[in-house]
């Protein structure tokens, strides 16, 4: 299991989730499920068994919640979650739950840990952490092909895909901490620091 992808991360969604389930009506259980099962097919789209985690993952999920009993209401709300929650679909959230993911999930993307995650996953895919001849803007690839790249052209972006109120409020402070972290980098790159 990748380290940006492992039961840790699944563990601080959750926290995260919790936090704002906190601010919203919304059913506690169905969030929690659709946490549990979120990331469940991440390492078979990383190892190239499957094309979509999330999509592979709403099915494994809906699967396994409806042998256990759990009502069908329920299930199409985590499995709808799960297949919302990937950055790179086109899939809009289309419950509370749904939203509550989403931000939870690209919360852990951003700050302290967001930086960890994405230089860990770079390093795990072979990808360069910063490429001087080839910066932000001039990089044609949607997710950026170095992760100094990365930073900028997603994770930096993340705040405005929030969905409420309270994820904003933690991403812009996730967020403030990226940038400075960024500040800092340039100015290591050039020898300033």
């Amino acid at each position: 299991m990748s380290p940006a992808h492992d039961w840790h991360h699944v563990q601080r969604v959750e926290a995260l989730a919790e936090r704002l389930t906190g601010e919203y009506a919304v059913d506690e259980r169905t969030v929690e499920l659709a946490v549990w099962f979120h990331d469940i097919g991440r390492a078979r789209e990383d190892a190239g068994e499957i094309d979509d985690h999330a999509a592979w993952g709403a099915r494994e999920a809906e699967r396994v919640l409806a042998e256990r009993g759990v009502a069908d209401g329920r299930i199409d709300t985590v499995t709808q979650a799960i297949r919302a929650h990937r950055y790179s679909n086109a899939v809009e959230p289309a419950s509370r739950a749904a939203e509550i993911l989403c931000d939870a999930d690209n919360l852990d993307a951003l700050g302290a840990v967001g930086v960890a995650r994405s230089f860990t996953y770079g390093g795990e895919l072979g990808e360069t952490i910063h490429d001087p001849d080839l910066p932000p803007e001039a990089d044609p690839t949607a997710a950026g092909q170095s992760q100094y790249n990365h930073l900028h052209k997603k994770i930096l972006d993340l705040p405005e895909r929030m969905y409420t109120d309270a994820g904003r409020d933690i991403a812009e402070d996730r967020r403030a901490f990226v940038e400075r972290f960024v500040d800092r980098f340039d100015a290591e790159v050039d020898g300033r620091r």
